[in-house]
């Protein structure tokens, strides 16, 4: 075998080093040869196969999963957020093993536009509590292109320190189109995670308008981060932001900035006065850190425990919890009954006539909705009919 000779960058570390998220790794099996580069020359002979993956079955999955291997933990992340209709069985069937380990992590979710520090925020914040004795789990949503279908994902990048903190999980997750990236697939992530024994789960939103809503929907505790004079005043009455948190943090706020960020602070005081709170009994309240600094942040957790407390006491805390889990049973129907119209084959082919129709002016879109509606139903009635008259085999 030819000598080996390295071919790494010169800024790569010779060993692993925590000033880096990533390092220089051997080729396959540890096998080096400059004649095929990092690549075991076994395999660029055909002499043997490659090793694929061991396929696993539905208990493998929740035995991974209960004993915290992260490894596992993603292969069953990548199921749920497959849109493999085997897949969907399969991760169904897992989820429903692990729902008695589910439920016992605080959920926090965490909003503002881009640039006002969200990532450096949860990165701080989710090494505070790691080194506390707490497991967190950080689920982001990294925005869809329209035009590419593809997404950056670079949070685990943003997140260095964090990434590789043996308490912490990263998952970064496409937007895939849906509103705001925060559907079903995230809400089920979340689960997976708290089956893991991560006891605080961190949700970052894209921060583009309506993802906010649908985080709101999966959390207990809703933080909005703002900065100081970029206008993020009025854009939050505007989009109705400030009527979904539990507490308005701003970032940035040192320095220079300190005393900008302080005005900041009294005017949103006096702006949550006239905003209904965003959850019942609790007051919401707008507070100051810096994530650079990393000062503010550990009276922020305290502020959450506080939170968590009285919301507990009040009743209010298990009332959001069951509301959500009966709001996620109806998107759920929402979005079966719409592919079940869509899908049906009377409708897909009789579309393309009643759309010509509406874009000619013969008829309007009320009307075109209604005689796809009674077509809808009338062929579901002739299905039932055939399905009572049926003999039973």
């Amino acid at each position: 075998m030819a000598e080996y000779k390295s071919f790494k960058p010169d800024w790569a570390p010779d060993e692993k080093d925590d000033a880096f998220a990533c390092s220089v790794m051997d080729g396959i099996n540890g096998i080096k040869d400059t004649t095929v580069g990092n690549l075991n020359p076994e395999y660029a002979k055909g002499r043997r196969k490659p090793i694929c993956r061991r396929k696993m079955e539905v208990d493998d999955y929740v035995k991974g999963v209960s004993e915290g291997n992260r490894m596992i933990l993603s292969r069953a992340i990548t199921l749920i957020e497959s849109n493999n209709p085997a897949h969907f069985s399969k991760s169904q069937q897992v989820l429903q093993k692990l729902l008695p380990r589910t439920g016992k992590a605080l959920r926090i979710g965490v909003t503002g536009v881009p640039g006002a520090g969200k990532s450096t925020i949860i990165e701080t914040f989710g090494n505070m509590l790691c080194d506390s004795g707490h497991k967190v789990a950080v689920l982001t949503v990294d925005p869809t292109s329209s035009v590419t279908k593809g997404s950056i994902l670079g949070d685990k990048t943003r997140m260095g320190t964090l990434s590789r903190n043996p308490s912490a999980f990263i998952r970064p997750s496409p937007a895939g189109g849906t509103l705001g990236g925060v559907a079903r697939k995230s809400r089920e992530t979340m689960l997976m995670c708290e089956a893991a024994g991560y006891d605080t789960i961190i949700i970052e939103t894209v921060g583009v308008g309506q993802s906010e809503i649908t985080v709101r929907s999966m959390v207990d505790f809703f933080m909005l981060v703002v900065l100081t004079g970029a206008g993020d005043e009025l854009q939050g009455i505007k989009k109705g932001i400030m009527e979904l948190a539990d507490a308005i943090v701003i970032n940035k706020a040192d320095g220079d900035n300190l005393l900008r960020a302080k005005v900041s602070r009294g005017e949103y005081e006096r702006m949550i006065e006239y905003i209904r709170p965003a959850t019942e009994g609790w007051e919401t309240h707008a507070y100051l850190c810096s994530a650079l600094k990393k000062t503010g942040l550990t009276e922020l957790w305290d502020v959450i425990k506080i939170f968590v407390k009285v919301t507990k006491q009040k009743g209010s805390f298990q009332r959001r919890r069951d509301n959500q889990l009966l709001d996620w049973v109806h998107s759920m129907i929402d979005e079966h009954l719409h592919n079940l119209f869509f899908d049906d084959p009377v409708i897909t082919g009789r579309m393309p006539e009643v759309r010509n129709a509406v874009l000619a002016g013969k008829i309007s879109p009320t009307q075109a909705v209604g005689e796809l509606i009674r077509l809808f139903d009338v062929e579901r009635a002739a299905k039932r009919r055939v399905d009572l008259f049926e003999p039973t085999k």
